[in-house]
């Protein structure tokens, strides 16, 4: 399993992969946009602590709230429902981490190539978004306690009996976007890559008969299975390492990232967190397999 843990590095979340935690092209615009951030070290958030003022989270607490990022576009983690209020797995996460301090949860949207710049310019005090925990990233920022870990899968049709690894991925025909990592991996282990648009269209494919297999991350197929839970499809095969993700904070914010840290062990120990997962997936993708 080595390349598909050295892949799972680089792998992200959804569409064909999860969009909050970056994949190819994501991650290229948030370098972009975090290094022009990070050439403003001198937002209005940095100079006031410079300047002695309160902390971000002493700030929070007097003014009674805390100001979180996210997409809004971005279901099932982050978006908005028939009667247009943001929901999701991500907010109902921050919500209740803010609850445990004593504090309202208040969100900012905005789209996922600049939500790491208004960190940096000081818009927000943190991102609830599934930001994926990277070395790079640790460099330059304090993440909290993992809460989501995203697994490798291997899905076929529900009849198949063929498939039950990556390695017997070899010479089958494997559904997958032609330019996502996801089809990288495939490649990698001998599969034969059938291009698609998404996920979507993959998976109506290995259904259907007409490619044996696709490989995406865990939560997509569970989202995909808790929206149709009649689909004839099945994972058979799951990486050994998960991409975890946190919320992000900025560096110098260290007693927020423990007051964070607090509570998400709280909602931990007393099941709020599984809860919430299982209401939106099904299952807890919040502790390590």
């Amino acid at each position: 399993m080595k390349k598909l843990a050295a892949a799972l590095l680089t792998v992200s979340v959804f569409g064909t992969i999860l969009t909050g935690c970056g994949n190819a092209e994501v991650a290229e615009a948030e370098a972009n946009t975090a290094g022009e951030a990070s050439a403003e070290a001198g937002s209005e958030a940095g100079q006031a602590k410079e300047a002695g003022a309160k902390t971000t989270y002493e700030t929070a607490k007097e003014n009674g709230y805390i100001t979180f990022a996210t997409e809004g576009t971005y279901a099932p983690y982050s978006f908005h429902d028939d009667s247009d209020k943001l929901t999701g797995f991500d907010i109902e996460v921050a919500q209740a981490i803010a609850d445990k301090l004593g504090l309202e949860a208040k969100f900012t949207e905005t789209q996922w190539d600049g939500i790491i710049a208004g960190l940096d310019a000081g818009k927000y005090d943190a991102i609830a978004n599934q930001v994926s925990i990277t070395d790079e990233r640790k460099e330059k920022y304090l993440f909290s306690d993992p809460y989501t870990y995203v697994y490798g899968v291997v899905i076929v049709n529900g009849d198949n009996t063929d498939i039950n690894s990556f390695e017997e991925l070899k010479g089958k025909d494997v559904a997958l976007t032609v330019t996502s990592n996801w089809a990288e991996l495939a490649e990698s282990y001998g599969g034969k890559i059938v291009s698609t648009n998404g996920f979507s269209e993959s998976i109506q494919l290995v259904i259907q008969g007409r490619a044996d297999a696709t490989v995406n991350d865990n939560v997509t197929f569970l989202d995909y299975k808790a929206n149709q839970p009649d689909a004839n499809a099945k994972v058979v095969a799951t990486s050994d390492e998960a991409t975890e993700s946190a919320i992000l904070i900025r560096k110098d914010d260290s007693d927020l990232q423990e007051a964070v840290n607090s509570a998400l062990k709280e909602i931990r120990d007393d099941g709020t967190l599984k809860s919430i997962s299982e209401k939106y997936f099904g299952e807890d993708i919040t502790v390590a397999h």
